[in-house]
């Protein structure tokens, strides 16, 4: 019986182990998603930004006339 008691002991602190750590790397996860987020929020500026700045430099070509 007490042998059980033991290695029940020993899984439940196994189990405590594995959630610190999961709970951890959760909030490793979240803070690198929401890195990556902002980065790709931050690039999607700066292709509209470009975007913008080549269609103004498309309409300043002057077109053919003819």
């Amino acid at each position: 019986m007490e042998a059980e008691l033991k290695a029940l002991e020993d899984k439940i602190a196994q189990l405590v182990q594995l959630c610190a750590r999961l709970r951890t790397e959760n909030i490793h996860l979240r803070q690198q998603l929401a890195t990556a987020q902002n980065e790709g929020k931050h690039l999607t500026e700066k292709i509209n930004g470009a975007r913008g700045r080549l269609e103004s430099l498309l309409d300043q070509i002057p077109g053919d006339e003819a």
